[in-house]
């Protein structure tokens, strides 16, 4: 288990996300209602950068094709893609993010 910092929390405004390229992972880190969540970005239909996409509550729809996935728990909510996206644990530490991978 590695823990990855990401930068103060108080940076992803609530609503946001941000692309995150840490010790050979791509993530998308989101603040939804001040709770922040990370998933794998690289969608698994075709390789989108989901930080492109956009947010739909707590979906975010790929900018390619608009599979979309729960931000919450990385599920596939619609298609094209087949494959949820990875789930990662984010807690903050004195103010920064940390994403356990």
């Amino acid at each position: 288990m590695a823990f990855i910092k990401v930068g103060p929390a108080k940076v992803l405004l609530e609503g946001k996300m941000k692309e995150v390229d840490a010790e050979g992972h791509n993530l998308l880190v989101a603040n939804l209602g001040g709770t922040f969540y990370a998933i794998g970005n690289v969608c698994t239909h075709m390789g989108c950068h989901l930080s492109q996409g956009r947010l739909d509550g707590q979906n975010v729809i790929c900018p390619c094709h608009g599979s979309t996935f729960d931000l919450k728990t990385g599920q596939l909510v619609k298609g094209p893609a087949r494959k949820p996206e990875p789930s990662y644990p984010v807690k903050i530490e004195d103010g920064e993010l940390v994403i356990v991978v």
